[in-house]
């Protein structure tokens, strides 16, 4: 993978900055899971959270994203 998995949330927001490919995502969804799983937080928040955010994926989208995030929540358990 060509990007670090980001260890805070300015560090997501730093994604930003470069162009957006498959490995970036990845390195995206990777952070989030370990940022949540360091707040003590737990699968269910972060797919309720997703599912909640309205403001730029439709409700289908961020149906198949929570599957995603999902998945990586396992893979880096």
């Amino acid at each position: 993978m060509n990007y670090p998995i980001p260890d805070s949330p300015q560090e997501i927001v730093a994604l930003r900055q470069q162009p957006i490919d498959e490995e970036l995502i990845a390195a995206a969804i990777a952070g989030v899971v370990q940022i949540t799983r360091s707040q003590g937080r737990s699968l269910e928040d972060l797919k309720a959270e997703v599912l909640a955010d309205e403001g730029v994926l439709d409700f289908e989208s961020r149906r198949r994203l929570s599957e995603i995030v999902s998945d990586a929540w396992q893979v880096l358990a």
